[in-house]
């Protein structure tokens, strides 16, 4: 059994065109295109050489056929500036990842969906709306990873090959929220970048796609007001504040230092001549390209757990793996990297500090019958 779209899919996920997998399986461009258009199936040692040369195990080009994520349900920044090979390998590493979180939901008995949309109001409004029905008052917001999930949001890292987008979200079948972020960002811009995803799915929704400047001004403007409140700036008094003021309140609400500089000259508080001295002076201690002194990077609580679960049920990181048809290297960049390593000595390590979790139930025992099969 060999699926088409499979090899396709793997291809793009690899940033290979027909030429550069062609010299790496030793496989005529030729014979590739028949087997990519559905006319033939390659040999059992033509596939091996494939899935070498796509570093993924034969088992995933023998699986159902998986529906590669459109270009317009997904918000890239920038994505007429994108190019071909960046847009493919971020959307296939998508569909990668949507496959897992289907497998998983299969499993665990999972958060559902909780996120409104609004695509009518301005973005301050919206942000204000959702704060006051998620019950966070003025209070800076929590770990947002964790928030998210909480709110039926399955969140997946982005493979380090896919460095040039910084985040994109949608929602899968026009129902299922996903967010994807690089985790190669300092902890404040991935939070950041969390709630202007987030800010996607709220706004642009119906009618209106998450695309363009306008679209990407309105998920700015959102990810400003939900991490950093109104009413909550206006009672630390922050009105022209010195820059140790700034890189005080910038611990309290986790968030970058220019951003917040942005957020308090957006909202009237920091005069021009003000913000711009500010900017500058930030920019040259460093603040504009990094966060010296930042938070750690947030990472997925709820993955966290269902490796917590699986584990205790006698089904590995490397099983899991295998259930799904990836290499477990592979499976890693779409977890944080939470999957133990091999380290020399025969111990194990796992990338990232495991958070705090929260109990999922297996509703169908099908864990059970997974660890028996294996």
């Amino acid at each position: 059994m060999f699926t088409a779209s499979r090899l396709v899919l793997a291809r793009k996920r690899r940033r290979m065109t027909l030429a550069k997998l062609s010299k790496a399986s030793n496989v005529s461009v030729r014979s590739l295109t028949a087997f990519e258009n559905g006319h033939k199936a390659p040999s059992g040692e033509t596939l091996e050489a494939l899935a070498d040369a796509l570093e993924l195990p034969v088992s995933f080009f023998e699986g159902v056929d998986l529906n590669e994520i459109p270009v317009g349900e997904a918000s890239f920044r920038a994505l007429t500036k994108m190019s071909a090979l960046d847009r493919d390998a971020a959307l296939s590493a998508g569909t990668f990842a949507i496959a897992l979180g289907e497998w998983i939901g299969a499993r665990f008995d999972l958060p559902l969906p909780d996120i409104p949309t609004f695509p009518h109001l301005e973005p301050e409004e919206a942000a204000e709306l959702l704060r006051a029905r998620w019950g966070l008052g003025e209070a800076p917001a929590p770990n947002m990873i964790h928030l998210l999930e909480a709110h039926g949001v399955r969140v997946f890292s982005l493979a380090a090959d896919c460095a040039s987008v910084d985040a994109f979200s949608l929602r899968h079948g026009g129902k299922q929220p996903f967010v994807f972020l690089n985790t190669h960002k300092s902890g404040e811009r991935g939070r950041f970048d969390a709630a202007h995803e987030l800010g996607h799915l709220v706004l642009h929704v119906e009618h209106r796609i998450p695309h363009g400047p306008e679209a990407e001004r309105e998920a700015q403007q959102f990810a400003s007001a939900f991490l950093m409140p109104r009413a909550g700036l206006l009672a630390q008094g922050l009105r022209n504040p010195s820059i140790p003021q700034i890189l005080k309140a910038k611990q309290k609400w986790k968030v970058a230092a220019m951003a917040l500089t942005y957020r308090l000259h957006d909202l009237n508080l920091m005069s021009d001549w003000v913000y711009r001295t500010t900017a500058k002076r930030l920019s040259q201690m460093g603040y504009r390209s990094s966060e010296p002194g930042g938070i750690p990077r947030e990472t997925s609580q709820l993955l966290t757990k269902v490796l917590a679960v699986l584990r205790d049920n006698g089904i590995s990181a490397a099983q899991l793996a295998r259930n799904v048809d990836l290499s477990l290297d592979e499976l890693n960049r779409h977890i944080f990297g939470l999957a133990p390593i091999a380290l020399k000595g025969g111990r194990e390590a796992i990338s990232h500090a495991r958070p705090e979790l929260r109990l999922i139930h297996d509703t169908d025992n099908q864990l059970d019958r997974d660890s028996g099969a294996l």
